[in-house]
């Protein structure tokens, strides 16, 4: 599942890409495209879950091996 913050910078840089171009009809597509991937990132929670799997311990670093 993507995340609300990789939705957001996608659209985020089809915006950028639409207004630098002067191909009205790219420019256009691109700004589609950009609301399409808003109403993907808009239900999703503000923070992305944690990459790793549930069931993945936490790292443990050298000064503290047993991980407390």
């Amino acid at each position: 599942m993507l995340g609300k913050s990789y939705l957001t910078r996608q659209a985020s840089l089809l915006l950028e890409f639409a207004r630098t171009t002067s191909d009205s009809d790219l420019s256009a597509k691109l700004i589609s495209k950009a609301a399409d991937l808003k109403s993907l990132a808009d239900p999703l929670p503000d923070k992305d879950p944690d990459p790793r799997a549930p069931d993945v311990a936490p790292d443990v670093g050298p000064s503290d091996p047993a991980g407390r």
